[in-house]
């Protein structure tokens, strides 16, 4: 009698066990296509930054989910506008990647059903600040998000004849022009951190 019992209950947990296998699969199988659906989803803008504001010479890459047609890569003009299919041109400059995407989301409703915009500033070139005199790369150079006079000046470099006492910023405001004095043998000590101002597009750098 005992040995049935076992048999008996043996057979009742290899029943059990093969039932939650088989739900697992079941399972499984059921949360694939849901899967499948988020692999389609378009692109989200979380690669552009949403503070970012658009200028000319940016580079924007500009995508329509299903639509490879608009979907390209356009630089903003001096007119601060883009130039798309179906749109011809749209502005730009002023605005930021997501305004962007809802202006042409919206414009895009006479022709397309449900448009996916995604907008991402791919080149900032219109964030520009200057660096001339003693520096190992002097010119234009991109300006990064919040980046400071110490940052800038440690990407340009300097000559063995840089005065590091000596350099300051030029800034133009409401057309009067402000000289900033930086000694980067102080700051890079910890003095002076008033000295390490976050910059602005335009500004330039002198390395006297």
């Amino acid at each position: 009698m005992k040995k049935v019992m076992k048999t008996s209950a043996l057979l009742t947990l290899v029943l059990f066990a093969a039932g939650a296998r088989a739900q697992s699969i079941s399972d499984a199988k059921n949360d694939k296509p849901a899967n499948a659906m988020q692999g389609t989803a378009p692109a989200s803008d979380a690669g552009a930054a949403s503070d970012y504001v658009i200028g000319a010479d940016d580079t924007l890459h500009i995508s329509v989910w299903k639509e490879p047609d608009l979907t390209e890569t356009l630089p903003v003009r001096p007119d601060g506008k883009i130039s798309m299919p179906l749109l011809n041109d749209v502005a730009a400059a002023g605005l930021t990647p997501l305004q962007l995407k809802d202006s042409i989301t919206e414009k895009l409703k006479k022709y397309i059903a449900d448009p996916r915009v995604t907008v991402v500033v791919t080149a900032m070139n219109s964030r520009r600040i200057f660096v001339t005199g003693e520096v190992l790369h002097s010119g234009p150079m991109p300006l990064l998000p919040h980046m400071t006079m110490l940052q800038a000046l440690s990407q340009a470099g300097f000559t063995q004849f840089a005065n590091l006492k000596g350099i300051y910023l030029l800034r133009t405001e409401n057309g009067k022009q402000d000289k900033l004095p930086f000694n980067y043998k102080e700051v890079v000590k910890g003095n002076h951190p008033e000295q390490n101002i976050v910059l602005k597009p335009g500004d330039t750098l002198v390395v006297p």
